[in-house]
């Protein structure tokens, strides 16, 4: 068997060493840094010929940044003779945009796909994309996880019982997601109308399902960006009479406004988790951090083994 060397990009050091740690493995050596006139610069420190290779690094703000980097560690590696290297990209940047939804705009969700590709990755493993079908735009094989089982399993610790919980969906394109989260939670199911005004503002203004008044009500989401969304949906269905508010999400970005409004929002706990990285400026007292670090440890071994993924998800 190939041996397995895991490399990290400077966007999460920290996730890269707890992945590392779940396989009892020391995270491969790299020198990574600019050069004066902001070019980047890589050298492995191991050698990687014939070896298996994966490379960590979510494309979070800065997401320009992070992204070549990640570029040019597929590169070098490539060019030191990896037999296989695996992108591991527990955030997808520029997975928003993965339509033409009005005219003269591009697609840029598969121009970064194309990129990686043409760079020399064999394979990804992400997670949580924005819209699962962005596999399709890579050429290669894509492994997607999914951050429900260690989501569900925060809630589920805290023995909340069927009559108690509704699950709510933010919108409408969330629906399938807070589908899934009530099959393991139970619970009813309620669905929050959201209008988009501009290209900038949404507004919320019905509930539909139910019911939520004097429930404990969990809001599921992939991702908080600038917090609009989450925290409108939070203050109708308080509004509606939620005795608890509880929010959850795979890939914490929060940006812009982003903690102000959770900060005012009438939200008891807000859980996200270490795809991206968490700095103590956008820490909040009842803020929760999940690791999902056993996770993708899991499914990097199995990967290096040749193991299906998909038996990870099975009655989870």
């Amino acid at each position: 068997m190939r041996e397995l060397k895991i490399f990290s990009g400077r966007a999460n050091l920290d996730l890269t060493t707890k992945i590392c740690k779940h396989l009892h493995l020391e995270p491969a050596k790299i020198t990574l840094g600019k050069f004066p006139d902001g070019e980047n610069y890589c050298k492995l420190d191991e050698d990687v010929r014939g070896r298996d290779v994966f490379l960590v690094q979510p494309t979070s703000p800065p997401v320009n940044d992070n992204l070549f980097e990640l570029l040019v560690m597929i590169d070098c590696c490539k060019r030191a003779s990896a037999e296989r290297i695996t992108a591991v990209i527990p955030y997808f940047g520029y997975a928003r945009q993965d339509r033409k939804d009005e005219g003269r705009v591009p697609i840029t969700a598969k121009l970064v796909a194309n990129v990686i590709a043409r760079a020399g990755a064999d394979r990804v493993l992400t997670m949580d994309l924005h819209a699962a079908q962005i596999q399709g735009f890579f050429d290669v094989p894509v492994d997607h996880l999914y951050a429900a089982p260690v989501l569900n399993d925060h809630f589920l610790a805290r023995g909340l019982k069927d009559e108690e919980i509704v699950v709510v969906s933010p919108d409408e394109g969330s629906i399938k997601r807070a589908v899934g989260h009530g099959k393991r939670l139970g619970g009813s199911l309620a669905i929050v109308d959201k209008r988009r005004t501009s290209a900038t503002e949404v507004r919320q203004s019905t509930i539909i399902g139910g019911p939520v008044e004097g429930k404990v009500a969990l809001l599921f989401d992939d991702m908080i960006s600038t917090a609009g969304s989450i925290c409108g949906a939070a203050r109708l269905v308080h509004q509606a009479g939620a005795k608890e508010i509880h929010i959850a999400c795979t890939h914490g970005i929060l940006c812009g406004p982003a903690i102000e409004r959770l900060r005012e929002a009438p939200i008891d706990s807000i859980i996200v988790t270490d795809s991206i990285p968490l700095p103590a400026e956008k820490q909040l007292p009842n803020m929760v951090q999940l690791s999902v670090a056993p996770l993708l440890a899991e499914a990097i071994k199995r990967i290096h083994h040749d193991q299906s993924i998909s038996e990870l998800f099975r009655e989870r």
